[in-house]
């Protein structure tokens, strides 16, 4: 079967449909799937710890606390490829490091937490 723009296209969609971009995933595991799972629930952890930390911390707490915190979610997520985590936590960051506290960034950042979770607990479940 010859692999033809549409079909890669299609494929792109539906890892971005997806939380996380699970080929990614797996080229940083080198197709171990044991290691794959535990990475995932490193990732699980510390992005459950990271997002309540901020939720908690919100627009009251030391901008640069904030920023460290989301720029360490935002490596987290990359490496596993939640991509979207990943994007909202870089904005969330630069709102932070410029000192700004954005309900919208939080709430961008929260919902795209909740979706890659949600998204784990299907995948173990």
């Amino acid at each position: 079967m010859a692999v033809t723009a549409m079909s890669l296209a299609q494929d792109e969609q539906n890892r971005t449909a997806h939380p996380f971009d699970l080929v990614h995933l797996s080229r940083q595991t080198m197709g171990d799937r044991e290691l794959e799972h535990e990475v995932l629930a490193l990732f699980e952890r510390q992005a459950s710890h990271i997002g309540g930390k901020l939720v908690t911390l919100e627009s009251g707490a030391d901008h640069v606390v904030r920023a460290d915190l989301a720029h360490k979610l935002k490596g987290s997520a990359r490496a596993v490829g939640a991509f979207a985590v990943a994007k909202a936590a870089e904005n969330y960051e630069h709102s932070a490091r410029a000192g700004l506290f954005r309900a919208m960034d939080s709430r961008q950042l929260q919902e795209a937490l909740a979706e890659a979770l949600g998204a784990l607990r299907d995948l173990n479940g």
